[in-house]
């Protein structure tokens, strides 16, 4: 089965790390991935831009409006995420927890929902 595993951020503490707990974390980050490849567990996993580089899309009453980032009322903001494979919840949270990023913000795990088209 399918899971996400969606990395937050604290608005109030990003940034806050000095440059070398950053360059250990992203190196902790580069040897988790390798890891999780090495054992055909990751499917994908990004880092994405702060969120003042991002565009909150909505369509009302068939017109589209967008919003430039900061926008969401929200004191955490999406720093990146995972996708992997698990066997079950129990496996995936054992690897989820392995994040680590979960050290300094918090990690949502939640299974992959996998649509197909009714007949």
């Amino acid at each position: 089965m399918r899971y996400i595993c969606m990395i937050y951020n604290s608005a109030d503490t990003d940034g806050t790390l000095t440059s070398e707990e950053t360059d250990e974390l992203i190196k902790a980050h580069f040897a988790f991935d390798e890891e999780l490849r090495r054992d055909g567990i990751m499917i994908h996993a990004d880092a994405l831009e702060m969120p003042d580089k991002a565009t909150v899309l909505r369509v009302r009453d068939n017109c589209l409006s967008a919003t430039d980032g900061p926008y969401v009322e929200t004191k955490e903001h999406l720093a990146g995420f995972y996708v992997i494979e698990a066997p079950d919840m129990v496996k995936a949270r054992e690897i989820a927890g392995r994040i680590p990023s979960a050290r300094f913000g918090a990690v949502e795990l939640r299974p992959v929902r996998m649509l197909s088209l009714p007949d």
